[in-house]
């Protein structure tokens, strides 16, 4: 599912809500990138053309994963 609010993601039998407060990447993402999404080993689930990949923990602990942007010489301040 996917709505104005986020995306409603099952991996392994769970489901799990992502907001766009939490991953604001996918807000405006193509759908079709969203919806390609894989598993990356047992751990981790992977977005290729979006460049995201999340751990399954971070799905069900999100408090315990804050969101850390990491920049690099190219980015412009």
């Amino acid at each position: 599912m996917i709505n104005t609010q986020g995306i409603m993601l099952s991996v392994q039998g769970r489901d799990y809500f992502l907001s766009y407060n939490r991953v604001p990447w996918m807000k405006d993402a193509r759908i079709s990138d969203v919806l390609n999404v894989k598993m990356c080993g047992h751990s981790a689930i992977e977005w290729e053309a979006l460049g995201v990949d999340l751990e399954i923990e971070s799905l069900k602990h999100p408090e315990r994963y804050p969101l850390i942007m990491k920049r690099t010489p190219l980015d412009i301040i």
